[in-house]
């Protein structure tokens, strides 16, 4: 690892070092709540930012295409062991450039061209590789989607298996992108069973919350688990994909050569320590945190005169439909971005707007909860929301809650602020570039 201080993307190109500089200061400033980003450690970042970023390695550990692997080899392996261990998987493919990657592949080796599969809506709070028509996945198979309840938004399992011995579904895809609750896996088993489908679960929102024990485990109950590496988990940008021992070979040559070539080696090794890192006792400690925290946002916020999806939440993210304040989720999420406060526009169930200009917005709490921010951040964070989103036209409260909330980031550090002091980047080059 080269300790220099010498900045050289400043030094070689300072246009892409003004953007990143920028960049970082954004995250610093500013509180990041889109539910699907988090802060990898500094360990992380500086193993994805590390020589193996070199290396070509196309196969499989001990079965390369290229010469001089030895030691990526072992940075997959311990990738691979790690995630075995963390997840109580049999086999794992730690290769998928992404989730949608890591979906694909499961898809290529579970079914043909035109079968027939079962998923989340994604207006109900599916994922865009559940069947979105302009997806591959939607282009390639023929997908029936389910929903949920008008009534209280959850799962609709009557509709479920209803649709699963109507269509007769050649596999069953359960897990969500914006779904607040925590979701039965083996109520999704029994349907599959039932009908002769496969099982597969998309757990890559909640994936942290499963390794730290607080949610059910899909690995006991599916026939083929997909994940990011982000998110909850807390590592870098990627995929990783799950099954039994006897489909191990199978979704292996579906990943490689069947959906991508060569793998990120770089981003292998960062997977492999967050998922040491996961591993250990303190991120029970975080994901348990996560859900606490997420808990205390949306009661405070319920209190506040927004309506949240199912009523509350279980894992690290809640739906908030803003209509009750007079605006869409478009403003919510613009003024909320001038305020410092990072989310994203979103439907809710059975909305009656448009998808750019939907009737709610995004909550998480994964990358507040790693910046060490707890119940009292939560309650001061829900108070700026709802006063902002109250007066979405008030330019000077607006102007007031983005230095309280510039005020309130700089307490807590972002990990990469530890890393720049490790490597001895002087803070205020970030300040004047940035700004």
């Amino acid at each position: 690892m080269n300790n220099s201080t010498v900045n050289f993307v400043e030094q070689d190109d300072p246009d892409v070092w003004a953007a990143i500089a920028a960049e970082q200061v954004r995250q610093q400033d500013g509180l990041e709540m889109i539910a699907s980003e988090n802060f990898t450690s500094p360990a992380v970042m500086q193993a994805v930012g590390s020589v193996l970023t070199n290396k070509y390695a196309e196969g499989y550990p001990g079965h390369r295409y290229y010469g001089g692997c030895e030691f990526v080899d072992t940075v997959e392996e311990l990738a691979r062991q790690r995630a075995k261990q963390l997840f109580g998987a049999e086999h794992v493919n730690v290769q998928p450039h992404s989730g949608s990657q890591a979906n694909s592949a499961v898809y290529l080796m579970a079914i043909q061209p035109g079968d027939t599969v079962l998923a989340f809506d994604l207006a109900h709070g599916g994922h865009l590789t559940h069947g979105m028509k302009l997806n591959s996945s939607g282009i390639l198979y023929r997908f029936v989607h389910y929903g949920v309840r008008r009534d209280n938004n959850l799962l609709d399992f009557d509709q479920i298996a209803a649709l699963a011995r109507e269509h007769k579904p050649k596999l069953i895809v359960a897990g969500a992108s914006a779904y607040p609750r925590e979701i039965p896996h083996d109520t999704f088993a029994e349907i599959a069973r039932d009908v002769g489908a496969k099982l597969m679960v998309d757990m890559a929102h909640y994936a942290g919350l499963v390794a730290a024990g607080i949610h059910n485990n899909p690995l006991l109950v599916a026939d083929f688990v997909t994940s990011t590496t982000h998110k909850t988990l807390r590592g870098p940008r990627g995929g990783i994909a799950m099954c039994r021992a006897e489909n191990a070979k199978a979704l292996d040559r579906a990943v490689f050569p069947g959906t991508q070539g060569g793998p990120l080696m770089h981003v292998i090794a960062g997977k492999a320590v967050a998922f040491g890192e996961a591993l250990q006792p303190d991120f029970k400690e975080y994901a348990q945190k996560v859900v606490d925290n997420a808990r205390t946002l949306a009661a405070a916020l319920a209190c506040g005169g927004v309506k949240l999806v199912s009523g509350g939440t279980d894992n690290h993210l809640m739906l908030v439909d803003v209509t009750p304040l007079g605006i869409g989720g478009k403003l919510a999420e613009e003024v909320l971005d001038r305020c410092g406060i990072t989310c994203n526009k979103n439907m809710i169930p059975f909305d009656e707007r448009k998808p750019m200009d939907p009737s709610g917005i995004r909550l998480g709490t994964p990358a507040l909860t790693t910046r060490g921010m707890g119940s009292d951040e939560m309650q001061r964070i829900a108070n700026w929301i709802l006063r902002v989103l109250k007066s979405a036209d008030d330019t000077a409260l607006v102007a007031a809650t983005k230095s309280e909330v510039a005020e309130l980031a700089e307490q807590f550090p972002v990990p990469a602020a530890k890393l720049e002091r490790q490597a001895g980047t002087r803070a205020g080059t970030l300040q004047t570039v940035a700004r």
